[in-house]
């Protein structure tokens, strides 16, 4: 349950963060009533349903506790997310004018004063104007050198925990400047209450279930949330084989756009899809040979990987922080820790009852505007809903241990606040490069795989990928996957495989596609294996920008929701409605 502050807390709280922070303009510069709601209308509603027949009483017990600690991953989340967000959110509850209830339900949409397809540009008053790079896991005047200089100084284990998962960074006593004056404070003393909360909440639904691997992992991660170590129960995650499929902890960088250092908390609450899942296991199944002809040079191949994938395909029933505001998560790929995917292999996740709601809300219309009405035609969810499993499982792909100047070290330490969208536009076009490798092994008979291939199944994953391409590129520039896409794009672009018409349609190039994805799977991977930060930041300089033909086609596509607004209909029901969603806002 959602902790609110007083109001003679709030009251503190916003006179204090708007002597600190400038706002970004003066109040009538924001967005009035009629204009926030239309910028929320860009999330289509959707009602999750969940068919829940088929768990046992005490599943369904447990998944009501599961919820509710979701709703305290929320909380967490707006903690660090900036520092005056939830002070913010419930002075935004009090006002029950016209203007504050739009307010409140495009804050919550976003969890928080930024508008996240928007380049986070802020809509409300008093709030500095971009949500800060480094949210609140560092001080907001702290700069990059600062915290370089500060780690310098370090023992490397102390170092290694500054630049880890699970610490956030302070000013010591007095609060005075200088990389003298920094603290690092561990996540299990930063959000101790919360996290006491939540980890008592896991535990009585551990006691619910009768699956072993369940009340495992719920017992090892409320441990993890008082000791800080959360490497047992990654583990225990990546055995977790139960028709409650859960995910809850500390796990995406995509927040800290300083270092990329810092993980954010965040919620999935899942019921497994056993049919789809056993349909989808064959593509776990190739990795090694995939990997084995990567576009890359032979001696940045992995020779072994970790264990084999899992893939879960799953219906999400409720989804909290990290993993529930703006853009909604399709599917995800953890942990991210390298020590477990070294022993264990890391696991993907497909939400498939979102990604048909965005199939169905986004791509089929903005298809009718990017794409000629013949390739239209083309449009697939079979291998939309495809594709995003290969995009997970690549991710697994390539380098992940590297050396640099004989340092033991790896891509994302080496490249930084680059490494998000460089490894989504890597997994992007990894995933194009493994589904073409096994259609084309199909074409020859050496595979059996139930995925379609032939020239027709061709066409249509690059039409679909094309149309697609649309929908990431809406999600603005600030975004790690937009920015990863706009770098394919241009690329694709620059070397003819999409084709800009004259009708401002788009086409792909089938003569070329294949090609285009085989070089720029090349680069990328390369640029991850080197390490090479200054490779990778000329490659987005010059390719993360929206060039005018694309710029018209996404300002005809205004009209079109963005992407969708979850509402958590059967997770209401289990637990009841803890918070604002597209529904209860629509109401006020």
């Amino acid at each position: 349950m959602r902790r609110l502050l007083t109001f003679l807390l709030v009251s503190t709280l916003m006179a204090t963060a708007q002597k600190t922070h400038a706002p970004a303009s003066p109040d009538t510069s924001f967005p009035n009533a009629d204009e926030l709601n239309q910028m929320a209308a860009r999330f289509a509603p959707v009602n999750l349903e969940v068919d829940l027949s088929g768990l046992s009483a005490g599943d369904k017990k447990s998944l009501a506790k599961l919820i509710e600690a979701g709703h305290i991953v929320n909380h967490i989340f707006m903690r660090q997310f900036w520092s005056g967000d939830l002070a913010l959110y419930r002075k935004l509850q009090l006002d029950k004018s016209a203007l504050g209830k739009a307010r409140l339900h495009y804050f919550w949409i976003n969890k928080g004063p930024w508008s996240e397809i928007d380049e986070h540009k802020a809509f409300l008053p008093g709030v500095p104007a971009k949500k800060p790079a480094g949210a609140n896991f560092y001080p907001e005047d702290m700069t990059k050198e600062e915290f370089e200089a500060w780690a310098k100084t370090l023992y490397p284990e102390s170092k290694e925990q500054a630049e880890g998962f699970f610490t956030v960074i302070r000013r010591g006593a007095g609060k005075k400047l200088g990389a003298n004056n920094l603290k690092m404070v561990p996540y299990s003393e930063e959000y101790k209450t919360d996290l006491a909360k939540a980890a008592a909440l896991l535990k009585q639904a551990a006691a619910l279930t009768d699956n072993a691997s369940l009340k495992k992992f719920l017992t090892t991660r409320a441990a993890a949330f008082s000791t800080n170590n959360y490497f047992e129960s990654d583990m225990a995650w990546m055995d977790l084989d139960a028709p409650v499929d859960v995910t809850i902890g500390p796990y995406e960088t995509y927040n800290d756009e300083l270092f990329g250092y810092k993980a954010a908390f965040e919620a999935y609450i899942n019921v497994r899809d056993e049919k789809e899942s056993a349909r989808l296991a064959f593509l776990g199944e190739h990795l090694q040979e995939i990997e084995n002809n990567l576009p890359e040079d032979p001696k940045y191949r992995v020779p072994k990987l970790g264990a084999a994938a899992p893939i879960r395909v799953v219906n999400e029933v409720f989804a909290a922080g990290d993993g529930g505001h703006g853009v909604q998560t399709a599917a995800y790929n953890l942990p991210n820790d390298d020590k477990v995917v070294q022993q264990k292999g890391a696991k993907r996740v497909m939400l498939k009852n979102i990604q048909e709601a965005k199939f169905k809300s986004t791509l089929e219309p903005i298809s009718k505007v990017v794409l000629q009405p013949a390739a239209q035609q083309d449009l697939s969810f079979e291998l939309f809903f495809t594709h995003i499993v290969a995009h997970e499982l690549t991710h697994g792909l390539g380098p992940h241990q590297i050396k640099v100047n004989g340092r033991d070290t790896n891509p994302r330490l080496e490249l930084k606040e680059l490494y998000s969208a460089i490894e989504e536009a890597k997994a992007d076009v990894t995933g194009l490069f493994a589904l073409q490798y096994l259609m084309t092994q199909a074409d020859k008979g050496a595979i059996q795989a139930p995925l379609p291939h032939g020239p027709d199944a061709e066409r249509q994953l690059y039409t679909t990928y094309l149309a697609s391409s649309f929908r990431t590129l809406r999600f603005g520039l600030q975004d790690s996957h937009a920015k990863g896409m706009a770098v394919q794009f241009n690329y694709f672009l620059d070397k003819g495989a999409f084709v800009a018409n004259s009708d401002g349609t788009f086409s792909v190039d089938l003569g070329k596609i294949k090609d285009a994805v085989a070089g720029l799977d090349h680069d990328l991977l390369t640029l991850e294996a080197t390490g090479d930060y200054a490779g990778t930041k000329k490659l987005m300089s010059e390719m993360m920008v929206l060039r005018p033909e694309v710029q018209k086609a996404l300002e005809r596509l205004k009209g079109v929701p963005t992407d969708i607004e979850p509402v958590f209909v059967t997770a209401d029901k289990l637990a009841g409605a803890k918070a604002p969603s597209a529904k209860t806002a629509k109401k006020k």
